[in-house]
This record gives structure tokens, C-alpha cells and sequence, in this order.
């Protein structure tokens, strides 16, 4: 009977640990520009996006849709929040929702990847 109560208080706690941290993953859909056509591949564009985002700490994953001009983050809420993830992306030079892109960081990227 200790065995059975032991296995059901185990599988007790597991359950509300995995819901507690499905509850901090969240995900979002944020506006940008991106005036090339092949910003997913460029290692300016697509590559430095991923690569410098995923590094910010609670970013788990990023989608860029150049057709819909978004890029869709899913992120660990409880390491960071959707404002300092608009803001690193700012700093990579590009628009994030309402929140327009660094000078300094849009200056770094290739002259295709600015709008005419």
C-alpha cells in the first residue's frame, strides 16, 4: 500500500511540475519589415536573426515568415518577456511591432537587406 501511495504522490508532483512549466512557455507573433527576398537564407538577415536570438536567454525557438514580414518566437516567459525580446531584435536592425529599429544595429546589415 506505501509503494502504491509513494508511485501516485510521484506521479502527483510530475504532473504539476510539467503543467507549471508548460504555462511559462509562450509564444508570439511579432510584425517586422524585411525588404529582400531572400532574408530567411542571408547570413545577415535569417542567419544573424537566429543565431544572435537564440542566444537571449528564454528563447527557445524563432520562425521567420518573410512573406508575412513576422517572425514567431516561442519563448520561456519566466526567463525573459515579450518587451526585451522586441528590443534584441531592434538592436539586430530591424522593426519589431511598435518598436523601430536600432540605427546602430540597422547600419550593420547588407545594403539588400535595407529598404530603397
Amino acid at each position: 500500500m506505501k509503494i502504491l501511495l509513494k508511485t501516485f504522490l510521484f506521479s502527483l508532483f510530475f504532473i504539476s511540475i510539467t503543467a507549471s512549466a508548460q504555462k511559462s512557455v509562450q509564444k508570439a507573433v511579432i510584425k517586422t519589415a524585411i525588404s529582400c527576398d531572400h532574408c530567411k537564407m542571408c547570413e545577415s538577415c535569417g542567419g544573424l536573426l537566429e543565431q544572435k536570438l537564440l542566444h537571449h536567454k528564454g528563447i527557445q525557438m524563432i520562425t521567420l515568415d518573410v512573406k508575412a514580414m513576422t517572425i514567431t518566437v516561442v519563448y520561456n516567459s519566466k526567463k525573459t518577456n515579450l518587451a526585451a525580446i522586441k528590443t534584441a531584435i531592434s538592436k539586430l536592425g530591424y522593426d519589431a511591432d511598435e518598436i523601430k529599429a536600432d540605427a546602430e544595429g540597422y547600419q550593420k546589415l547588407d545594403s539588400c537587406c535595407k529598404p530603397s
